[in-house]
């Protein structure tokens, strides 16, 4: 009922933060990213699917993005779901999936694929099937949530496996029991598990729009003498624009989260609407270039 609200209602604000509904339209965004000195990952929009020809569908539609990356020679790698790609109902089926993503993003110029963290619920299943495959694709890497009270000892295994890692505060909406609720405490969370990244991680993705902790880490790159090339920012396609070029203009790599397609209303509700700060930044981004 939420999503169907949202669909119907919020399209005129989350245009601005979805790249269209084909593939042609999300090229083009990244082209026009790439042309401000900036990278991108593809995210073709959808997730909790329960039948296999769905999660075929998806799959086979990564293979035509991977595809039309190449052939366009953007700048881009892409992002996937597990719930996406069968999870729900087929673990092995998930994995295999993914599989025949990775095998087809090892022939592009950027052969990384993100896995993109999901509810609770699925957490555990997802670094599973991630670490499965990243046994022998070591193209994969995943996403972790910082307001997740299990995040500092994933943090630590990614840092023993050599896998890339994307932080991020979380989007869902978490019991107290699992995931800190209060800001300042996720904050601080997050800018201790960026550090250990920075330090010991490889190529992290540190991906905010939280100035305080775009300046925090940006000194704390400076005080330990870490290289500019060691990481990169993120952000979402849409959001703070001008922060976004502010930090390609000082010299930093900056990769946009650039999401596509028809299912769009439950992206943007849980990334944008439900968090306070993400929908000031949403109704700001409007009136900013």
């Amino acid at each position: 009922m939420i999503r169907d609200t949202v669909q119907r209602n919020f399209y005129f604000l989350a245009r601005r933060f979805v790249a269209g509904d084909k593939i042609g339209d999300a090229i083009a965004a990244v082209r026009a990213l790439n042309a401000q000195g900036m990278s991108a990952t593809l995210d073709f929009l959808g997730e909790d699917v329960h039948v296999a020809d769905a999660a075929l569908r998806t799959r086979e539609t990564y293979e035509e993005i991977l595809d039309a990356i190449a052939q366009s020679g953007v700048d881009s790698n892409v992002s996937v779901k597990l719930t996406a790609m069968g999870l729900l109902f087929d673990e092995k089926f998930a994995l295999d999936n993914l599989v025949t993503i990775l095998e087809r993003a090892e022939r592009n110029r950027d052969p990384f694929v993100r896995i993109d963290m999901e509810g609770s619920p699925v957490v555990e299943a997802t670094l599973r099937v991630f670490q499965q495959a990243f046994a022998a694709h070591p193209n994969v890497g995943p996403v972790l949530q910082s307001y997740l009270k299990r995040t500092p000892a994933d943090v630590e295994n990614a840092i023993a496996l050599r896998a890339r890692v994307r932080l991020v505060k979380g989007a869902y909406n978490e019991s107290p029991e699992i995931a800190y609720k209060s800001m300042p405490k996720i904050r601080a969370q997050y800018l201790e598990e960026a550090r250990r990244l920075l330090l010991h991680g490889n190529y992290p993705g540190i991906a905010t729009h939280d100035h305080r902790l775009i300046a925090a880490v940006k000194e704390f790159a400076a005080v330990e003498s870490i290289p500019r090339d060691r990481f990169e920012f993120q952000m979402l396609y849409g959001c703070r624009p001008s922060v976004q070029r502010q930090i390609v203009a000082e010299g930093y790599r900056l990769r946009i989260y650039v999401p596509f397609g028809t299912h769009w209303a439950g992206y943007f509700y849980r990334r944008v609407l439900e968090r306070r700060e993400n929908a000031l930044f949403a109704i700001s981004s409007i009136f900013s270039r």
